[in-house]
């Protein structure tokens, strides 16, 4: 099974299990290397310099200055410091002028959303622009929604829970040209999309370690120099005095050694994991009567690894209960929401009912899987929908 797991794993948009090259390289900085990089004997500089080239691996991969890095503790800080710090240094700017206007979609993490709503209640005014059947962001919509006093425009590069992926250079190169600051989650993109920033035309950028084979609670914000911010972690003077506390220096030596594997081998894995999906796809479509996909075509904007689709007649999570208990780890949308009761804001923005957006799975495949656990998977599925079908309608007799 995937991992040596004694089960099917096929949640990869949730997170990934560190590389055993990537923890085999992290390991002395938790033993042996260990000493604080703010020191200024012999252990300290040891751990300062393994910083220092952390920072290089991660500023070649995504064609930035090694200054323009900060490291965090994952995607969700990142967001956030993005979105408020940029927010509040418009204010500050100009604190007796109109409250800051950002820009986002209907479509984003919710660690986008709920930054967003924050801001809202504080006073700022935010647009959240909707997209497509297919989940794809039009950027005239995002030129539409575009303010005197717009001070920032959020928009993810590809979606965690359908697979979209955005034009992230067209929306980069309006931002450019109106001199609006410009921030783009892209955490599924990571070792499956490029990410060089002056190509994208993007601003900020988050990364999430634990997306890409690294270890969970450690990411980054690239922020291009001169970006407006005001620093929202304070208490010391560490990544340049723009986020106080101890950097994690393990973690950061995981993250950038993941990032550099993952970059460098992003060809091979695109096409293994298309070929695992298409066939999970092939076996889903031809199996299972009233299954639809969600998203774009396979052969279109859409990460490789992604597959959502809705199955009528059937709960989302119920469905997931019983592969679990088949064997098999799915998952209902977006791995933040487990245990919510509201169906999918991706789906429902996309234009599924309430109804489709709670029959919904998705099915998210890596380097772990291989073609046969795919059929097995697809078996399982067959035999749970038939099985929750059979009850579904017994109960309603």
């Amino acid at each position: 099974m995937s991992y040596g797991l004694d089960t099917i794993y096929l949640d990869h948009a949730a997170t990934t299990p560190t590389d055993p090259h990537v923890v085999e390289v992290m390991l002395p900085f938790l033993t042996q290397t260990f000493g604080n990089p703010s020191s200024i004997y012999r252990p300290g500089q040891d751990a300062r310099a393994a910083l220092d080239r952390a920072r290089n691996q991660v500023a070649r991969v995504l064609g930035c200055r090694t200054s323009e890095i900060i490291f965090t503790s994952g995607a969700t800080e990142s967001n956030g410091l993005a979105l408020k710090g940029v927010a509040w240094a418009a204010r500050l700017r100009d604190p007796d002028g109109p409250m800051p206007h950002i820009v986002t979609t209907a479509i984003e993490h919710h660690a986008v959303l709920h930054t967003a709503d924050s801001l809202e209640r504080q006073g700022f005014a935010v647009t959240r622009v909707g997209s497509g059947p297919d989940g794809i962001v039009d950027p005239e919509d995002i030129a539409r929604a575009i303010r005197p006093e717009t001070c920032l425009i959020s928009v993810m590069y590809a979606n965690n829970e359908i697979g979209s992926i955005q034009p992230i250079r067209e929306i980069g190169q309006l931002a450019s040209e109106r001199g609006i600051p410009f921030h783009t989650d892209a955490v599924q993109a990571a070792g499956v999309l490029s990410l060089d920033v002056n190509d994208l035309q993007v601003d900020m950028l988050t990364l999430s370690a634990h997306k890409f084979y690294g270890p969970k609670g450690v990411g980054l914000l690239y922020l291009r120099k001169q970006t407006p911010i005001e620093f929202q972690q304070v208490g010391g003077g560490q990544e340049s005095g723009r986020r106080g506390g101890t950097e994690n220096v393990p973690f950061i030596v995981a993250m950038a050694e993941a990032l550099t594997r993952a970059d460098a081998s992003r060809e091979s894995y695109n096409a293994y994991c298309r070929n695992l999906r298409d066939r999970l796809w092939t076996g889903i479509r031809e199996r299972v009567p009233g299954v639809l996909l969600n998203g774009p075509d396979p052969e279109g904007d859409r990460l490789p690894n992604n597959l959502n689709v809705t199955i009528a007649g059937v709960q989302g999570e119920t469905v997931l209960l019983s592969l679990d208990m088949g064997g098999v780890a799915a998952s209902a949308g977006s791995a933040c929401t487990t245990g919510n009761t509201e169906p999918s804001h991706v789906l429902l923005a996309c234009g599924r009912s309430e109804e489709e957006a709670r029959a919904s799975l998705r099915l998210t495949v890596g380097r772990g899987n291989s073609p046969e656990e795919i059929d097995e998977a697809v078996d399982i599925l067959v035999e749970t929908v038939e099985r929750v079908r059979t009850l579904a309608g017994a109960a309603a007799g």
